[in-house]
């Protein structure tokens, strides 16, 4: 796997500033202001920055966090974790493995099987339905 690198300048260029925030310099969107939350259809939920495939619809759940929750990634290999210190606090960061963007955090309080809860930013993802419509939410 090669990672993808591009200069701020062209992140800058290619996302929207809420995007940018988030995923290039580790932001956060309020709870409840992304999109994706109510997103049931199946499908894939995907890199803002890369595209890579990261969840699928079959591992979310209402966490009643406002952000939208995974049980587990799409497979091992498309994320990436990270301790994270800021805030006074230790949390493990969730990136994307193909070009570090950063997508949220994961948490030990999730359902079964695997009792993790990945809490990502809507602005992180797109969404793309299997039956091959457009992103929506």
């Amino acid at each position: 796997m090669v990672k993808i690198s591009k200069s701020d300048a062209e992140w800058r260029a290619q996302l929207t500033p809420e995007q940018y925030k988030i995923t290039r310099k580790h932001g956060t969107e309020r709870a409840g202001t992304g999109p994706h939350l109510e997103e049931k259809r199946p499908g894939d939920f995907s890199c803002v920055c890369c595209g890579n495939p990261l969840f699928e619809t079959s591992a979310k759940f209402e966490s009643g966090t406002g952000w939208p929750s995974f049980i587990q990634p799409k497979h091992g290999e498309a994320v990436s974790e990270h301790t994270d210190r800021s805030f006074f606090m230790t949390r493990t960061e969730v990136r994307c493995a193909d070009c570090d963007a950063h997508l949220g955090h994961v948490f030990p309080d999730g359902p079964q099987p695997t009792g993790l809860r990945y809490c990502m930013n809507g602005h992180a993802l797109t969404f793309k339905p299997h039956d091959g419509g457009a992103d929506a939410d």
